[in-house]
């Protein structure tokens, strides 16, 4: 129950910290693709957000279509709401509730820093789950940005510690002009159902506050050989 009981208390008292207010030189982070974030850190009260990822394998059997739309909402400066409807093809699979709250910025201005929490309901086997993680990003120059995100997921109440999982992402963006970004997201999961994404992207805009995410990567999980999977993400803000 260690792990358990130590990410519980972690979302508690990180939520429960006095909200700082969202500073005026924010850095300037893209979210990624595959492990998005509930609108950026910088987010201000009442945006508002709806967007949908889709992914596929392109090689193998079966080729199911995993897809989510969700939508996202800033209640306050620097806290935002998100519900998401996870589908594999047709078939509803989870409702996903996430939350996110900022803490600030540091080094002048160049990192800003945070925490998710996931909670997600497995339709399949009538069970809840969750995930708590640190958030950083850095704008380290005009050009050059990242972000971090590290916690624990599959953290199950009253379940063996062995169910929960670290969890790593890391992404990395070059800033090709305003509204047009490169990046390299990296997803590690570990346990039993873990694996490694590889995931090469591009951000675009297709009209005024309507913005894509394309990707094509690698993906190998546990036990299973690689495969090459494509992404897409449709973004609508308000």
């Amino acid at each position: 129950m260690r792990i358990q009981t130590a990410a519980i208390l972690i979302a508690a008292t990180a939520f429960a910290m006095p909200a700082s207010a969202v500073a005026a030189d924010f850095p300037d982070i893209p979210e990624p693709m595959v492990f998005d974030m509930i609108r950026p850190l910088s987010a201000k009260r009442g945006e508002l957000e709806v967007n949908a990822l889709a992914t596929t394998p392109l090689s193998g059997q079966p080729r199911v279509v995993e897809w989510a739309p969700e939508i996202e909402y800033a209640v306050a400066d620097g806290f935002a709401l998100e519900f998401e409807l996870p589908f594999e093809n047709a078939r509803l699979t989870e409702l996903k509730l996430g939350v996110q709250k900022t803490f600030g910025t540091m080094d002048n201005g160049r990192i800003a820093h945070g925490v998710q929490y996931l909670g997600i309901y497995d339709r399949h086997d009538d069970s809840a789950s969750h995930a708590v993680l640190y958030m950083l990003g850095r704008r380290h120059s005009e050009k050059l940005s990242t972000m971090s995100m590290v916690g624990v997921g599959d953290v199950r109440v009253g379940q063996p510690e062995s169910t929960a999982g670290l969890l790593v992402n890391h992404s990395t963006f070059y800033h090709l002009a305003d509204d047009r970004i490169a990046g390299l997201e990296l997803n590690y999961k570990s346990g039993r159902d873990g694996g490694v994404l590889a995931m090469p992207q591009y951000h675009g805009a297709l009209a005024r506050k309507v913005a894509f995410q394309a990707g094509a990567g690698l993906d190998k999980q546990r036990g299973a050989r690689a495969r090459p999977v494509a992404g897409l993400r449709v973004i609508r803000e308000f």
